[in-house]
């Protein structure tokens, strides 16, 4: 579906979008929108068949191609290597950006300050912290607003109280290919912390 983007907005229209709009209470809700006001269910019959060919002669053909070799290899490169890189993107975006924005070094917390306190970077200012956590912008919608909210007020007052300087969640956006700050304005509130934790 993917490979011939039969799943993406051209194809299918903003389905995230579209959802919210809709705001359905039972799945017949959202189908009946959907086949209404976006697509008629043929459409969706005609992408299927479309899946359906090149599932049954492109990829045929190039499974057949496939050696054990190169699942090996494929399986390494997503484990190790897309982790990795994936990885080096977010701390180019915190060190780099945020780094530059801010003037203070900025280090990955530890394994259990992420469970605890959904913390994954941390700035130390003279025996307290201020804690950092980064999202892509798409997790803003993986949660209910109000609980995904309610688990960080928690986690980030714990915090707070530990180790004296509050948590920031600083959302990342791509743009370009590149990844950047979506909420700039958070700069100056981390800004704001430093200097209230170093005059204590």
């Amino acid at each position: 579906m993917n490979r011939w983007g039969l799943n993406k907005k051209n194809s299918v229209g903003p389905v995230s979008d579209l959802i919210r709009k809709c705001t359905p209470k039972t799945l017949e809700d959202w189908k009946k929108y959907y086949f209404e006001k976006v697509h008629p269910e043929e459409y969706l019959e005609e992408l299927g068949k479309k899946l359906y060919v090149k599932i049954t002669e492109v990829i045929q053909y190039e499974v057949a191609e496939v050696t054990e070799k190169d699942c090996i290899d494929y399986i390494k490169d997503v484990v190790i290597s897309r982790t990795f890189d994936g990885y080096q993107t977010e701390i180019q975006t915190i060190y780099g950006q945020l780094q530059k924005f801010l003037g203070v070094p900025i280090k990955p917390a530890p394994d259990e300050w992420d469970r605890l306190y959904n913390v994954d970077f941390f700035i130390e200012v003279k025996d307290k912290y201020i804690g950092l956590q980064i999202k892509p912008v798409t997790f803003e919608h993986t949660f209910e607003d109000y609980k995904w909210k309610e688990m960080q007020e928690t986690t980030h007052k714990k915090f707070q109280q530990k180790f004296g300087g509050r948590v920031f969640t600083i959302f990342s956006v791509k743009e370009d290919d590149k990844k950047k700050i979506k909420d700039p304005e958070v700069i100056d509130e981390i800004k704001k912390e430093i200097k209230r934790l170093e005059k204590m």
